[in-house]
């Protein structure tokens, strides 16, 4: 197998230019100084990217997929972060195995 110089060092490039946004947004989010809404809204950001995340999956796999979702956003109100993990990964298998 042979790597071609070009695709090796786009790679490289588009490695570096993630690592850099990456640890910029670290150093930028220590410099803020951020009052009232701005603050709220800054804090919403990583549940919101989350639930970005998880929600196509969860609602196109199928019903014992999204049910599970559910089980577990309910659990997530509730108990501790441990505890719901372990909550929705017994919900996904319990809801596989009767489907």
């Amino acid at each position: 197998m042979t790597v071609d110089p070009t695709t090796l060092a786009a790679i490289l490039a588009m490695a570096v230019v993630t690592y850099l946004t990456r640890i910029a947004g670290i150093f930028v989010a220590g410099r803020l100084a951020l009052e009232g809404r701005a603050k709220a809204a800054f804090e919403a950001i990583p549940p919101a990217v989350l639930v970005a995340v998880i929600a196509p999956t969860a609602l196109a796999t199928g019903w014992p997929e999204t049910l599970a979702a559910l089980v577990t956003a309910v659990a997530a109100t509730r108990l501790p972060l441990l505890a719901t993990v372990a909550v929705g990964v017994v919900a996904v298998v319990a809801l596989r195995g009767i489907s």
